[in-house]
């Protein structure tokens, strides 16, 4: 019953452009969850651009996000575009969009309300066409309170929240999951 209100708000919100903010705990699906409503979207033939925003290091995810021109930084030998672009006509999703830097929020911020984004070490702006999936484990009400989230950007991407259940508490699945990995590990070894 969990998941079927999962699949149910997967459903209703797919076709919409409406920003979707993915909660539940590390290991229950939320990037299958953001894949399964691109997948069933309007931008399903643009690309899928998946950024965890927890395996990039901090000076290295601004470069990353919004690419940069030759010669922005040290080691910057060509011009990059970044997930921002490469998005463009599909959809970029950020995991674990609560451990981002508060100035790296602002300028999220401003994408999201400009539509544009300019490479580092650039001048021209480049208008993108995205839909923003994000996701997080985080407490971001709390995280909010405590200045570490900006409030804006909060309800920016509060647009339309899906909670995702841990396994623990959606019991039922668990020979449904069980027969899934032993038929597709039989498939992998040619069983």
């Amino acid at each position: 019953e969990p998941m079927m209100e999962v699949f149910g708000a997967i459903r209703k919100v797919a076709d919409s452009s409406a920003t979707v903010s993915i909660r539940g705990e590390s290991g229950t699906g939320k990037e299958l969850v953001a894949r399964a409503i691109h997948h069933n979207s309007q931008r399903r033939d643009g690309p899928f651009v998946g950024v965890s925003c927890t395996a990039l290091p901090e000076n290295l995810i601004e470069a990353e996000l919004f690419g940069h021109e030759k010669g922005a930084f040290t080691g910057a030998v060509g011009a990059v575009e970044g997930r921002f672009e490469r998005a463009h006509g599909g959809t970029l999703f950020l995991d674990e969009i609560g451990t981002l830097s508060l100035a790296l929020q602002a300028k999220l911020l401003r994408v999201l309300e400009e539509r544009e984004v300019t490479r580092l070490g650039g001048t021209k702006s480049t208008k993108v066409d995205f839909r923003l999936i994000t996701a997080t484990n985080e407490d971001l009400e709390q995280a909010t309170a405590q200045h570490r989230f900006r409030e804006d950007l909060y309800y920016r991407i509060q647009v339309v929240p899906i909670h995702l259940p841990p396994l623990r508490e959606r019991r039922e699945d668990i020979p449904i999951l069980i027969e899934h990995f032993i038929r597709r590990f039989c498939e992998d070894q040619g069983i």
